[in-house]
């Protein structure tokens, strides 16, 4: 006689916790879309009009054409078209160089990584002024000086240590009998790199692609300090040309800080599902 086994009832309603959970996460949620949505809501009022006393929903008479006036006032789609360029070419550079170091990071004999683990770390606290003089020097040495290469160059050293960082702690969860069994076979390092650890690192390669877009797409300081010519200049500079424009033309101003949100926020929608599944980046 065959044994019959009950499966368990589904529950009709979902639990307390499970509640909790989804309403934590909505008030979450709600807090951070509210800025952007009263930024866009600001970005609408009529021009030379200061901002609300009181919470805005939505404006009288909204004014769509602040986001045309932006580029009647500065050639802001030239910098558009140039802060494109820049993270076209340096976030994938960044993506290659940091996995690269990332990867090589981790197959070190345990001793000399934890070494180089400790430099990287230490890296992170050098503040970013301190390196100012020294890259200005190298770029005028190699003649990029006032062309968008200054703003693309220093991906070849990965960008950031967090992105080598991250890319470490993604191959570091492979288990190394998946790598020693690779070389049985007769991989070699950029095979490994390739073949088995990059497919699995997927979800950081788009964590670490929004937080590269991010940092070129937003970078004002080195564009000041390394071009010279007005239509070298990314959108990140426009925006603050608009400001000394009219200071106080708060409405064109925040239409131009949306515009320059929009990208990194359809980027982040974008991938979101790639890093998202894993719950080491999505923490």
């Amino acid at each position: 006689m065959g044994i019959h086994r009950h499966k368990p009832k589904a529950h009709p309603f979902p639990r307390p916790g499970q509640v909790l959970r989804h309403l934590a996460a909505g008030v979450a949620a709600v807090l951070f879309v509210l800025p952007l949505y009263w930024a866009w809501v600001a970005s609408l009022r009529q021009p030379g009009l200061p901002p609300p006393r009181t919470v805005e929903w939505w404006p009288a008479a909204p004014a769509w054409s602040n986001y045309l006036e932006i580029f009647r006032l500065v050639p802001m789609a030239r910098y558009l078209l140039n802060s494109l360029l820049v993270v076209a070419v340096a976030v994938p550079l960044t993506l290659l160089v940091a996995s690269l170091a990332g990867f090589g990071l981790s197959q070190l004999p345990a001793a000399l990584r934890r070494r180089l683990f400790t430099v990287t770390v230490l890296l992170l606290m050098v503040p970013g002024m301190a390196v100012w003089l020294l890259r200005f020097r190298i770029l005028q040495w190699l003649g990029l000086i006032d062309t968008l290469w200054a703003l693309i160059v220093p991906a070849l050293a990965g960008g950031s240590p967090l992105f080598v960082l991250l890319f470490f702690w993604a191959y570091r969860r492979v288990p190394d009998e998946v790598y020693e069994s690779a070389r049985l076979d007769g991989a070699g390092p950029l095979t490994l790199w390739a073949r088995i650890a990059q497919p699995l690192a997927w979800s950081t390669t788009a964590a670490v692609a929004v937080l590269a877009f991010v940092l070129y797409w937003s970078d004002f300081t080195s564009p000041v300090l390394y071009l010279y010519r007005p239509e070298s200049y990314t959108v990140a500079v426009g925006l603050q040309i608009l400001n000394q424009m009219d200071s106080t033309n708060y409405p064109l101003l925040m239409a131009g800080a949306v515009m320059m949100a929009l990208p990194a926020i359809a980027l982040f929608l974008l991938v979101q599902r790639f890093f998202l599944r894993d719950l080491t980046i999505s923490g």
